[in-house]
């Protein structure tokens, strides 16, 4: 889930080939952060929510019973072998077949203004360039409705006073000499949201194999006349 440059191609190849193998990779990792941030965003019967990065389709499947036959889910990812095994599992799971998902480079969101109650990313905000992470999140506040809100999960920095684990600089270390395999980085998730007009209602800190995970519920910023 990045801008569409030559290392962005080099991601989506990368994820189309890993893409039946996603979920022995990463997600019985990553899964009960995933989780735990849909919990947060506590999506209801009727809402229109978009999920970014939707990966092999797991929290689509729980968005898509969150909302009902009422409501309205959509996912956007880089990656077209994500997007057939998330429809896969998408049929499997009996889900409704109006879910509108999309392969594409973010940004922009290829949705009009106000189009969602709720936006969730689960270890994506870090894919992106840190040079693009402010224009997703506009993008983010762009696409969500009036009083919507934001959840998402990412790799989180070293709280201060806290040491890095040997597991943590080393993946530090892959990351800085093999992005394109080791493509998370470890971001300070809740200074983007609030340098970038995102209100935080929650935040709650886990880890992954000693490593540190943030998990946030936001808002964009309520304007105010002098705005």
């Amino acid at each position: 889930m990045q801008s569409d440059t030559q290392d962005q191609s080099a991601a989506r190849h990368f994820y189309d080939r890993i893409s039946h193998a996603y979920d022995l990779l990463a997600d019985a990792d990553e899964h009960e952060a995933r989780e735990r941030s849909l919990k947060l965003l506590a999506a209801k019967p009727g809402e229109a929510v978009l999920e970014i990065g939707f990966g092999t389709g797991h929290s689509l499947v729980a968005l898509a019973r969150a909302v009902g036959s009422t409501g309205n889910v959509c996912g956007v990812d880089i990656s077209e072998g994500m997007r057939k095994v998330a429809e896969e599992r998408l049929q499997k799971e009996g889900t409704s077949p109006t879910i509108d998902l999309r392969v594409a480079a973010v940004p922009p969101l290829p949705w009009p203004d106000a189009s969602f109650d709720a936006v969730t990313l689960s270890f994506t905000l870090e894919l992106f360039p840190p040079g693009d992470i402010p224009r997703v999140l506009s993008e983010i506040k762009r696409v969500l409705k009036s009083g919507g809100r934001l959840s998402l999960a990412s790799m989180a920095k070293v709280a201060t006073g806290e040491s890095e684990s040997m597991l943590e600089r080393t993946y530090q270390w892959m990351h800085q000499h093999f992005p394109h395999i080791v493509d998370c980085r470890p971001i300070d998730a809740v200074s983007l949201l609030r340098n970038n007009g995102f209100e935080i209602k929650a935040e709650e800190r886990m880890t992954i194999w000693t490593m540190p995970v943030t998990v946030v519920l936001a808002a964009p910023e309520k304007m105010t006349p002098d705005s």
